[in-house]
């Protein structure tokens, strides 16, 4: 079925689901429905928001953000909640359409980040990276356009999305300085960060990392027999002792990488989703301890 056809199922699936609203619906809390596009965003808006709000992610823990296809409960959802929240630079390819379905305000949250443009000849070349929360900088300019966005939509609650997102900013704060110490640790010659999607360009920048990827945006084609020899060559060169891989996309490739270059496979980094709440990074500050201690045991050669 072609995506054009996909959608046109969908969206007649959601007339079908929003006709039969009413007394079959749950109940209404009476708080303010807010739906995000992905499950890290939809963390820092809990954090935000505390209990005046309801918090809905439309991709799930572990789900693959950049191919996503809206499913008609995910319609649905948009269709009855009162404030949409996306990342913007190009991460959520199918969000402009899903959103033209929804009544709801949309707000972008990475409005006045800098962004970092994606390098190489793709045809991503020149756009903005769209991982820009992986900076910890940048994650405090989301929990403002969070703050703004929620005080908007409930006035009354302005005072305590202010204090909640002071306080949250403070955490990320010591968080980021915890990851920049650990980091700071690597020697020079191990400073290269080598991974299958080119998520990790912000926060390399941030800590003074090398990035090297696969490719730089997770789409069809991935894990090319040019990609790996690329990397190959890379981690050759640079003798980077260990690679790794996101969690939301296969690892064959890498781990190709890693029997062809002599390399480590040392596990993977989180970046586009978190995990169940029993899983090893159930929210966003969790993210980023877990993928500096990944990083730092595979570059160092410890044991986790």
């Amino acid at each position: 079925m072609s995506n054009s056809l996909r959608w046109i199922v969908a969206v007649g699936a959601l007339a079908l689901a929003l006709s039969g609203c009413g007394a079959t619906d749950d109940a209404d809390s009476g708080k303010p429905k807010v739906l995000t596009t992905f499950t890290v965003v939809a963390d820092m808006v809990r954090q935000v928001g505390g209990d005046r709000i309801e918090v809905a992610s439309i991709t799930k823990p572990g789900a693959e953000i950049h191919g996503y296809e809206p499913t008609p409960s995910d319609l649905k959802n948009a269709a009855t909640s009162d404030l949409v929240l996306q990342n913007g630079m190009g991460l959520e390819r199918w969000f402009e359409q899903f959103v033209d379905l929804a009544d709801a305000k949309s707000v972008t949250l990475s409005t006045g980040v800098q962004p970092i443009p994606i390098a190489g000849e793709s045809e991503y070349a020149g756009k903005p990276n769209p991982h820009a929360w992986m900076s910890v900088s940048n994650a405090k300019i989301y929990v403002e356009n969070i703050r703004k966005a929620l005080t908007d939509l409930d006035p009354a609650g302005a005072a305590v999305y202010a204090a909640n997102a002071r306080e949250y900013s403070g955490a990320l704060d010591e968080v980021g300085a915890l990851v920049k110490r650990e980091l700071a640790a690597l020697p020079p010659q191990r400073r290269a960060l080598v991974s299958c999607e080119g998520a990790f360009s912000y926060m390399a920048r941030d800590f003074g990392l090398t990035e090297q990827y696969l490719w730089p945006v997770n789409a069809e084609q991935e894990g090319t027999p040019q990609q790996i020899a690329g990397t190959v060559n890379f981690v050759r060169e640079r003798q980077v002792p260990a690679v790794f891989c996101e969690s939301t996309v296969s690892d064959e490739a890498m781990k190709q990488v890693a029997n062809e270059s002599g390399a480590r496979f040392a596990g993977a980094l989180y970046v586009d989703s978190l995990s169940q709440a029993d899983g090893p990074v159930p929210t966003y500050l969790d993210l980023l301890r877990r993928d500096a201690q990944t990083i730092i045991a595979g570059l160092t050669g410890a044991s986790t």
